[in-house]
């Protein structure tokens, strides 16, 4: 079954629409961090707002957290992300073929171009 924009959770869009929340899982690739190393990474946003950033990812599935005391982790989970990369790899596949049929067709017109203008030279 090809999956379809509708099948994906609006919340995973959302989350990734913020360059904030972005940075955050751009960071999280290296490896699991605590609440408090992340929000030194973006001296210029308040803790509380890192806070909030976390908690959006979470509730879009796009973090794991892992709490141990007053201490939390999170962790990428690119299993959201992978589902919208499959979506796009249709359309990617779609685009190629298309590129491949422009390109013969306008190989096919500048070979019948230049037949052309060997036949009008004679």
């Amino acid at each position: 079954m090809v999956a379809q924009l509708a099948d994906f959770e609006p919340l995973v869009f959302k989350a990734i629409a913020d360059p904030t929340r972005r940075a955050i899982l751009d960071e999280l690739r290296a490896g699991d961090q605590r609440a408090t190393d992340i929000a030194e990474l973006f001296a210029s946003v308040s803790r509380q707002a890192i806070a909030k950033h976390l908690k959006v990812l979470d509730e879009a599935g796009l973090v794991t957290i892992e709490r141990s005391g007053r201490e939390r982790r999170y962790g990428l989970n690119p299993g959201p992300l992978r589902q919208i990369d499959e979506w796009l790899d249709g359309h990617r596949t779609a685009l190629a073929r298309r590129l491949v049929d422009l390109k013969s067709h306008a190989e096919q017109a500048a070979r019948h171009d230049q037949g052309e203008q060997e036949t009008g030279d004679r």
